[in-house]
């Protein structure tokens, strides 16, 4: 199948995947068609498809998912949109990349994960840490058994609050359009990896706080989180006002025979120390970018050239599609992430009280 495809939401996310689209295609990577975008604001989509350069552009959502021009539609809008836009996509047969989170509420994104799976469509969630060079690297590094038993974790993300700088809207600050804050808006992504690289979370206990004072919106979540194979975790996750920080993950994992940190969510050097090192090791960023491109096959020199320039997300999800299989992550996995969420809400509204989770069967 070749992917037609039509971006739904002109705003920070819907630019960032046009142009990893558009790039990939002119460097011959994705035999795809980049077909029209769609955006509620009539000037923004109409600027939208100018440096697309795209013929067609509409405010009407529902003209280009029921276009059988369209087979592959992407959901870039304000999270309270996604839900409805996707069970639309589903309904009518296509394929689905929304972004994270899925939904506002555990609810909405179960029923979406209901929706796409009785369609029989195939969908990807926008996890993208799930397609980060450095984490993807680090999770091979801490599969040697030789480092022992997974001790614990330690994660630190901050970002300034994304209503100011580039994000260009302030949508972020209304609980009716987000359902939350820094946690399901911008740390979903985080409890993802921690289940990508340390396994089930068994149980956590949490607290949020309101700084910057938009009701229901908390720019500060701690979690105390037990993994079912005995190690501990703890995030701690905040929105602030420092414009020269952009969005940042501090990464620690301590092992029985092994230590790893990263500082960075996307390149950048991995530092450990285990029990085949005599002193700190660091694995460079050049280093990290090759391992990476090796671990998912891409050996040829256009894809370091299109690593440089775009996240592989799309190029993954795309070619998934031409190819007849099942993208990564799924919604399944999304779904999962949102049950983390939806725990961590729970613990702080009850003051801190340990939530036990349980396996899904996804």
């Amino acid at each position: 199948m070749r992917p037609q495809i039509a971006i739904i939401g002109a705003g920070f996310i819907g630019r960032f995947h046009a142009r990893g689209i558009r790039g990939l295609i002119k460097l011959g990577l994705l035999d795809a068609r980049y077909v029209a975008v769609c955006d509620r604001v009539e000037q923004r989509a109409q600027e939208f498809a100018r440096l697309a350069d795209l013929e067609r552009w509409t405010t009407d959502a529902g003209e280009l998912i029921s276009s059988p021009e369209v087979n592959t539609v992407y959901v870039c809008t304000p999270t309270a949109e996604h839900k409805e836009l996707v069970l639309k996509a589903a309904a009518a047969g296509k394929h689905v990349f929304c972004e994270k989170p899925l939904a506002r509420t555990l609810a909405d994104a179960q029923e979406m994960y209901q929706a796409v799976r009785a369609a029989g469509v195939r969908h990807q969630v926008g996890l993208v840490l799930r397609h980060s060079p450095i984490f993807t690297v680090l999770k091979e590094l801490i599969s040697d058994p030789k480092l022992g038993r997974l001790m614990t974790v330690l994660f630190r993300d901050d970002q300034f609050f994304p209503i100011l700088g580039g994000y260009a809207s302030d949508w972020r600050k209304d609980f009716a359009v987000t359902g939350g804050g820094t946690l399901i808006e911008h740390s979903i992504h985080d409890l993802d990896l921690l289940t990508w690289l340390a396994g089930e979370v068994e149980s956590l206990r949490a607290e949020t706080r309101n700084f910057a004072g938009h009701e229901g919106v908390e720019d500060l979540a701690s979690v105390t989180l037990r993994f079912a194979n005995g190690a501990t975790g703890y995030l701690v996750s905040v929105w602030h006002n420092v414009l020269s920080r952009g969005s940042g993950r501090l990464l620690e994992l301590f092992f029985e025979h092994g230590y790893f940190t990263v500082d960075d969510d996307f390149f950048g050097p991995i530092r450990y120390e285990t029990y085949a090192t005599s002193e700190p090791t660091v694995l460079s960023d050049e280093e990290v970018r090759r391992r990476y491109l090796e671990l998912v096959g891409l050996t040829d020199e256009v894809h370091a050239e299109a690593l440089a320039r775009y996240s592989l997300e799309d190029y993954f999800f795309l070619r998934a599609l031409s190819e007849g299989r099942e993208p990564f992550p799924g919604f399944d996995i999304g779904l999962r992430a949102h049950e983390l969420v939806d725990a961590v809400y729970r613990s702080a509204a009850e003051g801190g009280a340990e939530v036990h989770l349980v396996g899904t069967g996804l």
